[in-house]
Order: structure tokens, then sequence, then C-alpha cells
């Protein structure tokens, strides 16, 4: 298990586990970048506040995300489903 030290919104943090230290840079990169945009754009200055709201935010983009990802599934289902029944009526008539 590594430690890796990253700043978030001017505060240093020690994240201990089995990620590898650059993923979790650019993980704390991302919250930094998000808790910044969050408080620019309210004018808030509580950090926890602004912490929640940027948590909010990037699980909105998450779910946006996993949304997105059913509906593309869903249609790359639907196109394989008719390319099979596709191939199937041609086995039959070559048969």
């Amino acid at each position: 298990m590594s430690v890796t030290k990253v700043e978030i919104f001017g505060q240093s943090y020690q994240i201990r586990g089995e990620l590898d230290e650059a993923y979790i840079a650019e993980l704390a990169r991302q919250v930094d970048a998000k808790m910044r945009a969050v408080a620019e754009a309210t004018g808030l200055v509580d950090t926890q506040r602004i912490a929640v709201l940027a948590a909010l935010a990037i699980a909105d983009e998450l779910n946006a995300l996993r949304e997105r990802q059913q509906r593309v599934e869903g249609e790359l289902r639907d196109r394989a489903e008719r390319c099979i029944n596709l191939v199937d009526r041609a086995l039959q008539q070559s048969a």
C-alpha cells in the first residue's frame, strides 16, 4: 500500500491505497478543479458547502455518463440482433 500526497482546494491530504499514484493525483486534480469552479460560480467561501456542491456536480456527471452508456449499450444490442437476424435469414436462403 502506497501513500500519495495531494492538494485539494488548498488542503493537503495523504491518500493511502493500492491505486497508481498518478491516477490518484489526477483524481485529486479533478476534484480540486470542480471545487474551484463551484467556488467561483457561487461565490461561496465555506469549504464544506463547496465540497458538497462539487460532490453533487460530480455525481450528476457520473449519472449522466451511466445513462448514456446504458442507452448506447441498448442501441448496440439492437443492432447486433438485427445483424444476427440478417445473417440467419441469409443462411436459411442459401440452404
